[in-house]
């Protein structure tokens, strides 16, 4: 990793005088008079350095970040999949930009790492990706979802057609944090591409300590993660917009330096892309993350779902795009092997 300080950010920044200045940084990408056509922003940063790439990525809202943070605490929230597959994982560089972007805005205080992995404990993946470095530079805490309180809500199953409890993270959906996605750009074997949204509502449900999907299992460990999923890709698209209500971020970064196509999220191929995006509409941020990758968003159902009921703001032409320019930075993934399945969700019950 290239060793950086907030000064080298500044000083890579095009706008890093500007932000520290207090001036707006929307007017140093776009003129205000295209802004009023537009009814959200998302930055689109590229370069060789993912930790910068995040920071830059952030500055244009740093003014509405400090405010909307004001008392609360920050919980960062990575998407590790697995403990020990480093592409299927938030990188530590960005979470490392995260937090130099807190500092920039004075809002390192009272900040967590906060995450549930999939497969296995969390802290395992923790100590296997790098994390601990962040602790002994910044005052964060990092924190295994696992182990805190929880909630319980309700999820659809397929199956059935009945409403089946699910618990799920009291830190996530408690309205004194305030939700960062710190997400990896990730095409999916079930609702074509994970993001910012599914980042927290799959990371909210818990699972027993002990548990493992391999032999290593305590006996009776189970994890409620299964449960969201819904029994199939009717279900589990459903139960992401329903969730949404509850659970989602309240700032979207979405780091695609290195993405995953093909079989992800667990078992797909990286994609050199370098790009990073960042909003405070979840929904626009995935909406330019699906259009960077290539996906036909009309066929990722829970996010039109969630367009459709105004959960954010989906529409690209609503969508001032600050930084660097959308049509240049397109690549196009490769599909999970099961595409064609995925879009039953698309035909009517029968």
């Amino acid at each position: 990793m290239s060793t950086f300080t907030r000064r080298n950010f500044i000083k890579t920044s095009a706008i890093g005088s500007i932000a520290i200045s207090g001036i707006s940084t929307l007017s140093a990408f776009t003129s205000s008079q295209e802004l009023i056509k537009k009814e959200v922003s998302v930055a689109l940063t590229t370069g060789d350095n993912r930790a910068d790439l995040a920071f830059r990525a952030l500055e244009p809202f740093a003014k509405e970040i400090r405010q909307a943070i004001g008392n609360r605490r920050v919980v960062l929230k990575p998407n590790n999949v697995l403990t020990n597959v480093p592409l299927t994982s938030t990188h530590v560089d960005t979470l490392e930009g995260v937090l130099e972007f807190l500092k920039s805005i004075k809002k390192l205080d009272n900040v967590i790492i906060a995450e549930s992995a999939a497969n296995g404990p969390t802290f395992d993946g923790f100590d296997n990706y790098g994390y601990f470095r962040l602790v002994n530079k910044y005052p964060v805490k990092l924190v295994d979802l696992d182990q805190q309180p929880y909630d319980l809500l309700h999820v659809f199953d397929e199956k059935d057609f009945r409403p089946h409890a699910i618990r799920m993270s009291h830190v996530l959906l408690d309205p004194d944090s305030y939700i960062v996605s710190v997400a990896r750009m990730k095409t999916h074997d079930r609702v074509l591409a994970t993001l910012s949204l599914k980042n927290i509502v799959f990371g909210a449900p818990i699972k027993d300590k002990g548990f493992s999907w391999t032999s290593n299992r305590k006996p009776g460990a189970e994890s409620d993660k299964a449960i969201a999923h819904g029994s199939g890709f009717r279900g589990i698209n459903f139960n992401l917009y329903a969730l949404s209500k509850h659970l989602h971020p309240h700032l979207a970064l979405i780091d695609g330096f290195e993405g995953m196509e093909g079989n992800g999220p667990n078992s797909g191929t990286p994609v050199d892309h370098r790009v990073c995006v960042a909003s405070t509409d979840w929904l626009a941020a995935d909406r330019v993350a699906i259009e960077l990758m290539g996906i036909d968003f009309a066929k990722v159902g829970y996010l039109n779902f969630c367009n459709q009921t105004g959960m954010g703001i989906g529409d690209l032409s609503k969508i001032e795009i600050i930084g660097e320019s959308l049509s240049n930075h397109i690549k196009h993934y490769k599909l999970s092997d099961n595409v064609d399945k995925q879009l039953i969700w698309m035909n009517p019950v029968v």
